[in-house]
């Protein structure tokens, strides 16, 4: 009987030590020796991505991990993108990782008033993205900052920017005011994007936005320098002075030469312009030149505006900028 107790003892001895050796195979036993991320690829299983945290020396052995996470794991799927794991995470700890932790997540910001040559520049520069995208059409992107997955596709940031901007301009468009010159969202853009190239000062938009729609009003030329440059750069810099036969040029964009609004939009507008072009200020301005600190002064008589161009040239004079 004594000898049979002893049997019994020492089996349960082994059990527990046993469990104990396998308990700590799952919470214990890091092997992973410092911060790092790990890719679930879509589609995957807990199989293969057991094998491939092998494989990048995150566990042990496969076999083991599997064999644990079955017995005291979540039944929860792995979900797909990219995650961090700490340094000495246990195989524990992975798994939970990966069944309910966050996503990885990276930002690409398009600054207002970037042309969509530039757009597409940098997605296709962002290493992290796959995939090729044509250059977007002009005007089809909202500018704001957008996250992504690594390994996601170029073609699916660029959805969710132009889903962005057909959101934001219809519920802009439902808002407009009774003083707005467009006649469409379309136009909202077009006269939007050149409001986004004349000033850079948020406090201005609305005042250049009810200048240029004055001009619309009585069919004068908008005479926006950045609709001359954008046939012959599509929207970079033209890295010198634009030519007297360009600006003489009767392009459907050259706003020198025509009256009324170009052809298309000459840039990416941002919600601000957008909204600017819609409400315009009430202004009987038709004029506006850069006044030396950054804005313009508005005039709404050309002789008016003359003595401010004459005073613009000074400054600029005085500060050998001519």
């Amino acid at each position: 009987m004594r000898a049979a107790k002893a049997v019994i003892a020492a089996l349960a001895v082994i059990a527990l030590i046993g469990a104990a050796w396998f308990a700590a195979g799952w919470w214990g036993d890091a092997e992973v020796e410092e911060d790092t991320t790990f890719i679930v690829r879509s589609g995957s299983t807990l199989t293969s991505v057991a094998h491939k945290l092998e494989a990048d020396g995150l566990i042990a052995s496969a076999d083991a991990f599997l064999l644990r996470a079955k017995i005291l794991g979540s039944g929860d799927p792995v979900k797909a993108g990219e995650f961090a794991i700490a340094a000495d995470a246990s195989p524990a700890t992975i798994l939970d990782t990966l069944q309910h932790g966050e996503v990885i997540r990276r930002f690409v910001t398009i600054p207002e008033g970037m042309p969509s040559i530039l757009v597409h520049e940098k997605l296709m520069g962002e290493n992290l993205l796959t995939g090729d995208i044509p250059v977007p059409q002009e005007g089809s992107i909202l500018p704001d900052t957008y996250d992504f997955e690594r390994g996601e596709t170029r073609a699916a940031v660029l959805a969710r920017m132009q889903e962005a901007m057909k959101t934001y301009l219809a519920s802009a468009w439902e808002k407009r005011g009774a003083n707005t010159v467009v006649d469409s969202p379309r136009e909202a853009i077009i006269l939007a994007s050149i409001v986004e190239k004349e000033t850079g000062l948020p406090k201005e938009r609305r005042m250049v936005a009810g200048a240029l729609s004055n001009r619309v009003r009585i069919g004068m030329a908008l005479g926006a320098d950045a609709t001359t440059i954008y046939p012959i750069t599509r929207g970079k810099p033209l890295g010198r002075r634009i030519r007297v036969s360009e600006l003489r040029d009767k392009n459907p964009y050259n706003t020198r030469a025509i009256a009324g609004l170009p052809v298309g939009p000459i840039t990416n507008p941002g919600r601000e312009a957008i909204a600017a072009v819609l409400d315009p200020a009430q202004t009987k301005a038709l004029y506006y030149v850069a006044d030396g600190s950054g804005g313009h002064v508005f005039a709404e008589t050309l002789a008016e505006h003359n003595r401010n161009a004459a005073a613009w040239r000074r400054l600029r004079r005085e500060r050998g900028e001519m």
